[in-house]
C-alpha cells in the first residue's frame, strides 16, 4: 500500500483526530479529551450506525468490508468539515488516501499506539469486531497491525504510546503534545523542550540556539554548588572556559577533566582517568558530571556517573549532531572493548539534555555528515513524513541552515523520546533504533575504532540492511535506490569495506542484539517501518555483503 508523499496544508479548525488500531482506546480517550478541552466528541463508527440504523457488523455482513469503507469515507468527509471536534476514527479509516488527506488537512492527527499484546487483551472478548471473526483472531490482529502501523505513523502529527499508564496521565501527555505542536518554520531563536517520560527518571531535552549560555537550565541540577565537567581536546578549547566561568560566577566550584578526542579513546583507560580525577578531588555522590562534547564524551561520562560511588547525577551538553539527535538521549552509556563496540556499559539516564544548535557551527563537515546518518535513520524506521522532509531539505542541513537543523534535531529527538519512553532497556521496540548498526559496528571494529566515524559506518550498514530487506522481498529495488540516493546526497558512504562474509559474521556475532547465538538484524518491511528478525539465510546475507562492499 502506498502512502501519499504530500501533506496538505491544515485549515484552522480546532479539530483533533484520533487514529489507531481497534482496542487502542480512541473512544475512551476521545471522550475525556473532548470534555477537558471543551470540544465536541464524535466517534465515526457511532455516526455510521446512527445514519444507517444498524450495527457495523451488520454492514459488514450485508455489504462486505468495501461497502463499509465507502460509507465510512462519506461520513469522514462530512465530519472533518466541522470545527472544534475530537474525532475518533475506525481502525481502517486511514486505508483510503482520500480519508488520510482529509484528516490531515482538517485537524491535528494523533496516533494512539498500542502493542499487539495489549490490543489482544482488550479485544479478545469483543465479538463486535468483524475483522477478528476468524479462526485465528490473534494472528489476524498481528497482520492488521503490521499493515496499518506505518500508515498511522505516516498520517499522524504525533504518536502517543498508550502502554500501561492511566487514562488521566495519557490525556495530560496528549494535551501537552497538542499545545506544543511543532512547526518546521518556528522562530529559530525559540527554545523547544521535549520530555522523555520515564516515571521518576523522566527528564527534559532543551533544543535551541546559544543554550550553552543559559545558566538557568543548569543551576537547578547543581544544588550543592559543585560540578565536574568532562570534555575533550577538541571541544574544551571552544566551550569549556566559557561554561566554567559562567558556573563560577554563580558560586559553583568546577573540576575540569579533558580527555583525548576520538572513538579509539572510548576505553577503560579514559574511564579510569575520569575516576582518578573524581577521587583525587574527593567528588561526592551529589556532585553532578557534565558531558561537554560528542557521543564518545557522553557515553564515557554517563558510564562514569553510573558507576562512581554507585551512581552520581549527570548532565548531557552534546556538541555534535550525532550526539544531539541520538546518543545523548536514552541513557545508553559505556565503553568499547577490543572485541566489540559498546560491550561494557549501563542504562543510566541524564538529569537533562541541553542541545545547543549553535555548537554545530564549529563541527567539521565530516562530523556533520556523520550525524545526518542518524537523522535519516529515524525517517527510515518509523517516520516516513520526516524521511520525505529530509529528501526535500538535505542541502539545507549540509549548509547548516539553523532553522532546518533545529527542526531535524527536534523531530529526531521526538522519535527517540517516544521509543525510549516505551522501551527504556531495549527489550523490544528500542532495538529498532539500531538500523544499520549491526553491520556498522562490525565495520568500525574491523577497521579500527576511529578510522570510520560511527555515522559513516551506520550509513554503509543501513544500505546493507536495505539491500538485505530487498532480497527478503520487503523492499523494492526502487526503495533501495531511494535510500542510497539520500545517503549519497548527504556525502555518506553507501558501501562497506570488503571484509568477507566470514569476517562480518564473526564480528556481528559479538553484537549486543545476539540472542541464543542468533544474530538479530534490524531490517525494513517498508520505508518507515523497521522490523527485528533472526531469520536470514546465510546465502542472502552473503549476497548482500558481496554486493554492498568495495
Amino acid at each position: 500500500m502506498t502512502i501519499s508523499n504530500t501533506s496538505p496544508e491544515k485549515r484552522t479548525s480546532g479539530n483533533i483526530v484520533l487514529v489507531g488500531m481497534m482496542g487502542a482506546g480512541k473512544t475512551t480517550v476521545g471522550r475525556m479529551l473532548a470534555k477537558q478541552l471543551g470540544k465536541t466528541f464524535i466517534d465515526s463508527d457511532e455516526e455510521i450506525q446512527k445514519r444507517t440504523g444498524v450495527k457495523i457488523s451488520h454492514i459488514f455482513d450485508v455489504e462486505g468490508e468495501e461497502g463499509f469503507r465507502q460509507r465510512e469515507s462519506c461520513v469522514i468527509q462530512d465530519l472533518v468539515k466541522l470545527d472544534n471536534i475530537v474525532l475518533a476514527t475506525g481502525g481502517g479509516a486511514v486505508l483510503k488516501p482520500d480519508n488520510r488527506a482529509a484528516l490531515q488537512a482538517n485537524g491535528i492527527v494523533i496516533y494512539l499506539k498500542s502493542g499487539v499484546h495489549d490490543l489482544w487483551q482488550r479485544t479478545r472478548h469483543d465479538h463486535n469486531r468483524p475483522l477478528l471473526q476468524t479462526a485465528n483472531p490473534r494472528a489476524r490482529l498481528q497482520e492488521l497491525f503490521e499493515q496499518r502501523d506505518p500508515i498511522y505513523s505516516a498520517v499522524a502529527d504525533h504518536v502517543i504510546h498508550t502502554g500501561k499508564q492511566s487514562v488521566q496521565i495519557l490525556i495530560a501527555r496528549l494535551i501537552k503534545k497538542i499545545s506544543a505542536q511543532d512547526q518546521p518554520r518556528q522562530a529559530i531563536h525559540t527554545m523547544q523542550t521535549l520530555n522523555v517520560g520515564l516515571a521518576e527518571r523522566s527528564y527534559q531535552i532543551h533544543i535551541g540556539q546559544n543554550l550553552i549560555r543559559r545558566i538557568d537550565l543548569l543551576l537547578k541540577h547543581i544544588p550543592h554548588k559543585r560540578v565536574a565537567i568532562v570534555s575533550n581536546t577538541t571541544v574544551a578549547p571552544l566551550y569549556l572556559e566559557g561554561l566554567s566561568n559562567t558556573l563560577a560566577a554563580n558560586g559553583i566550584q568546577v573540576q575540569s577533566i579533558v580527555l583525548p578526542d576520538g572513538e579509539q579513546y572510548k576505553n577503560s583507560e579514559s574511564l579510569n582517568t575520569i575516576y582518578d580525577a573524581l577521587l583525587s578531588n574527593r567528588c561526592e555522590r551529589n556532585t553532578p558530571l557534565i558531558a561537554l562534547g560528542g557521543g564518545v564524551i557522553g557515553d564515557l561520562t554517563g558510564y562514569a556517573a553510573a558507576t562512581y560511588l554507585r551512581g552520581v547525577p549527570f548532565i548531557q551538553i552534546p556538541t555534535t549532531l550525532l550526539a544531539q539527535v541520538d546518543s545523548s538521549v536514552g541513557g545508553k552509556t559505556g565503553i568499547n572493548h577490543p572485541l566489540g563496540k559498546n560491550m561494557i556499559g549501563a542504562f543510566y539516564q541524564p538529569q537533562v539534555v541541553i542541545a545547543d544548535v549553535a555548537t554545530l557551527n564549529t563541527l567539521s563537515d565530516k562530523e556533520l555528515r556523520a550525524g545526518i546518518a542518524e537523522v535519516i535513520k529515524y525517517g527510515l524506521i518509523r517516520d516516513l513524513p520526516f524521511l520525505e522532509w529530509l529528501e526535500q531539505n538535505i542541502e539545507k542541513l549540509l549548509q547548516r541552515d539553523p532553522e532546518a537543523l533545529q527542526y531535524a534535531i527536534v523531530r529526531s529527538c521526538q522519535n527517540k523520546a517516544e521509543v525510549v519512553g516505551a522501551d527504556e532497556r531495549e527489550s523490544g521496540e528500542r532495538a529498532l533504533l539500531n538500523l544499520g548498526h549491526t553491520f556498522g559496528h562490525a565495520i568500525e571494529n574491523a577497521m579500527g575504532y576511529g578510522v570510520w566515524l560511527h555515522g559513516e559506518a551506520v550509513a554503509a550498514g543501513t544500505i546493507m540492511a536495505a539491500d538485505l530487506s530487498r532480497r527478503l522481498g520487503w523492499l523494492t529495488q526502487q526503495d533501495v535506490e531511494r535510500t542510497k540516493k539520500l545517503f549519497t546526497r548527504s556525502g555518506l558512504p553507501v558501501q562497506g569495506p570488503r571484509l568477507g562474509t566470514e569476517k562480518y559474521m564473526q564480528l556481528m556475532g559479538l553484537d549486543k542484539k545476539v540472542v541464543d547465538g542468533k544474530i538479530r538484524f534490524i531490517l525494513l518491511k517498508a520505508l518507515g517501518q523497521a522490523v527485528i528478525t533472526d531469520e536470514v539465510a546465510i546465502e542472502l546475507l552473503g549476497q548482500t555483503l558481496e554486493s554492498c562492499s568495495v
